[in-house]
C-alpha cells in the first residue's frame, strides 16, 4: 500500500495523478515552451499535493521533524527531533507475540525536545486542594510502612517506575471501576511520557472513604496511612482522584467524558431554559441511601406539589433497554435539576451540572476532586437535607420568578463543567497530584513481588464489547503538544478561611430567604 502511494507520485504506478498528468501533456509535447511551462506547473502541483499531503499525516510530521501548535492567534511550528514519535500505535501484535508490554514506545521525555516553549495556563482554582489533602504527610513525609498500612482496604497497588506501570491486585472492584482507573492512569503515562515521576501508592475503589481524622488525632497517634480513592469528606484524611467514569462507564453505557461532554453540550441545545418543564427533576437509584428515599416523598400528589418531579430508576428494565431512557442528552428537559447524593458521592454530579438547568444540590457531606471548586449560588441552589421538599419548592419558585439570575446561574455550572473540567485538566489534575504525591515519598518505590506490568495493550487488547470500545475512544494517541498547567499555591490559612465564611454566609442568606418565604405562605393560609 505505501508503494503504491508512492509510486502514484513518481510516475512508476498507473495511479490516477499519472493519468491525469499524460492525458493533459500530451498536445503540449510538440511544443518546448508550452511543455516546460507545463512542467513547471506539475512540479509545483505534485510538491504541492506531496507537502499537503505530509501535513495531514500528523505521524509523518513528527517524522519529518516538526509540529505544529495553534494558539488563540496563530500558528506556531517548532522543530522536533526526527526520532520522537508523535504517535502510540495500539501494538496487539507485538502483545499476541511477546506476551509483554511493547518496548517500542517513548516512556522518557527531553525538555529539549518539548515543542511548547511557552508558560502553560494556570490550573483551575480547585488544584489547590491537592496540596490541602497531602498536608496529613508535609511534615513527616510518606514511608514504606505507612503506604502498606493502608493495604486492608485498598483494591489495588499501583508503582510507577521509569514511566512504566506496575499493578499489584488484591481484590477486586464493583464493576469496571479498578480497570477504567487504571486505564484512565495508563493514559496518562501516554500523555506525559517521562513526566509522571516514580511513586507507590494504594488505591480503594469503593464509595466511601475509610482513613478517619479522629483515629489519628492523638499527639501520640501514628501517622495516617496515604489511600486513594474517589470521595472524601470534613472527617477524613483519604485523598481523592478522578473516578473511573472519566474513561467510560460500560455497566449502564455512559461514554468517555470526552465525547459525552459534546453530547451534553448538544442537549443544552435542544430546548430552551424558559420552554422547560418549570420543575425540579430527579432520576435514579433511591434503595441506596435513606436520604434519597426522603426525597421520593417530595413527588406531586393529590395533596401537594412541591415542584419536584422525580423517579426511582429501575436498573433492572434500564439494563434489558440499554439503558436507552437514561440518555444524558435528553436529561435538560427541565429548569431545575436535583443533585443528591447515595451512599457516599454519586458520579451523576458532573453530569447534573453539565446540563445548563439550575442545579439543587441538597446539602452533601463528600467531596470528590474538583467540587470544592463550586461555589453556592453561582454554581449551584443549595437545598437543606432535613428539609428537602420544602427547600425545593422555594427554590423553584424563586427561580420562575427571578428567571434571568438562575439562568445565568445554569449556564455558569455548565460553562464550568465544559471548561475547567475538560480532559485535559482531569489528566493534569492527576499529574499534579501524583507528582507532589511523589515528591513525600521517603523510600525508592520497588517493583512487588506480585506485581504485573500493565500497558494499554494489556488492557484494551483483549478487552470485548462496550469496554473495549471505550478504550479505544479514550486512549491518548500521542503526547501532549503542551505542558500541563502552572498548578496554583496552597491556600494561607487566611483566604482559606475567607472562602470557607463566604460560603457559610452564602448559605444563611439563602436559608433566611426561604424562612420568610414560608412564613409569607403561612400568612397567606392563614388570611
Amino acid at each position: 500500500m505505501r508503494e503504491n502511494h508512492i509510486n502514484m507520485y513518481h510516475g512508476s504506478g498507473s495511479g490516477p495523478l499519472v493519468y491525469f498528468a499524460d492525458s493533459i501533456w500530451r498536445p503540449f509535447m510538440k511544443s518546448p515552451a508550452k511543455s516546460y511551462g507545463l512542467f513547471t506547473f506539475f512540479f509545483v502541483l505534485v510538491v504541492g499535493a506531496l507537502v499537503s499531503t505530509r501535513l495531514l499525516d500528523t505521524t509523518t510530521i513528527a517524522a519529518s521533524g516538526f509540529a505544529q501548535r495553534r494558539s488563540s492567534t496563530k500558528t506556531y511550528v517548532y522543530p522536533r527531533k526526527p526520532e520522537y514519535k508523535l504517535k502510540f500505535p495500539l501494538n496487539c501484535t507485538a502483545l499476541n507475540l511477546t506476551k509483554t508490554c511493547p518496548r517500542n514506545y517513548p516512556t522518557t521525555f527531553n525538555p529539549s525536545e518539548d515543542p511548547d516553549p511557552s508558560s502553560p495556563p494556570m490550573c483551575p482554582q480547585y488544584f489547590r486542594w491537592i496540596h490541602e489533602d497531602l498536608r496529613p504527610w508535609a511534615h513527616t513525609g510518606i514511608t514504606l510502612d505507612m503506604v502498606e498500612r493502608a493495604r486492608p482496604t485498598a483494591n489495588f497497588r499501583l508503582v510507577i517506575l521509569k514511566g512504566r506501570a506496575y499493578v499489584e491486585t488484591y481484590q477486586r472492584s464493583f464493576q469496571t471501576r479498578d480497570v477504567f482507573t487504571l486505564w484512565g492512569i495508563l493514559q496518562l503515562l501516554r500523555k506525559y511520557p517521562g513526566k509522571v515521576p516514580d511513586l507507590d501508592m494504594m488505591f480503594d475503589c469503593v464509595d466511601w472513604p475509610v482513613i478517619k481524622s479522629k483515629n489519628f488525632a492523638a499527639p501520640d497517634a501514628p501517622v495516617p496511612p496515604p489511600l486513594f480513592r474517589y470521595c472524601s469528606d470534613d472527617q477524613s484524611l483519604d485523598v481523592v482522584f478522578p473516578d473511573w467514569s472519566f474513561w467510560g462507564w460500560p455497566e449502564i453505557n455512559i461514554k468517555p467524558w470526552e465525547p459525552l461532554l459534546e453530547d451534553l453540550k448538544e442537549g443544552n441545545r435542544r430546548m430552551a431554559w424558559e420552554n422547560r418543564e418549570p420543575y425540579a427533576y430527579w432520576k435514579g437509584n433511591p434503595a441506596v441511601a435513606e436520604t434519597r428515599k426522603d426525597l421520593l416523598k417530595c413527588n406531586v400528589s393529590d395533596k401537594q406539589d412541591w415542584n419536584a418531579r422525580v423517579y426511582a430508576q429501575n436498573w433492572v428494565e434500564a439494563s434489558k433497554q440499554g439503558y436507552k431512557e437514561s440518555d444524558l442528552r435528553s436529561q435538560c428537559m427541565h429548569r431545575y435539576k436535583i443533585y443528591i447524593e447515595g451512599s457516599a458521592w454519586s458520579v451523576s454530579e458532573k453530569y447534573i451540572l453539565a446540563c445548563d438547568s439550575v442545579t439543587l444540590i441538597v446539602k452533601p457531606q463528600y467531596f470528590d476532586f474538583f467540587t470544592r471548586g463550586l461555589v453556592p449560588m453561582r454554581h449551584y441552589w443549595p437545598i437543606k437535607d432535613d428539609d428537602k421538599c420544602r427547600s425545593i419548592k422555594f427554590a423553584v419558585d424563586w427561580g420562575n420568578s427571578h428567571q434571568r439570575e438562575v439562568q445565568k446561574m445554569g449556564k455558569t455550572s455548565s460553562r464550568f463543567i465544559q471548561e475547567q473540567l475538560q480532559m485535559n485538566y482531569v489528566y493534569d489534575y492527576m499529574f499534579h497530584l501524583l507528582s507532589q504525591y511523589s515528591k513525600l515519598l521517603r523510600y525508592k518505590p520497588t517493583i512487588p513481588e506480585k506485581a504485573v506490568e500493565y500497558c494499554s495493550e494489556t488492557m484494551a487488547c483483549p478487552a470485548e464489547g462496550l469496554q473495549k470500545k471505550f478504550m479505544i475512544e479514550s486512549m491518548v494517541t500521542g503526547p501532549s503538544e503542551t505542558s500541563p498547567c502552572t498548578m496554583p499555591p496552597p491556600y494561607d490559612p487566611p483566604s482559606l478561611s475567607t472562602i470557607l465564611r463566604r460560603n457559610e454566609k452564602t448559605l444563611t442568606r439563602v436559608e433566611s430567604l426561604e424562612k420568610k418565604y414560608w412564613e409569607s405562605e403561612n400568612q397567606t393560609r392563614q388570611s
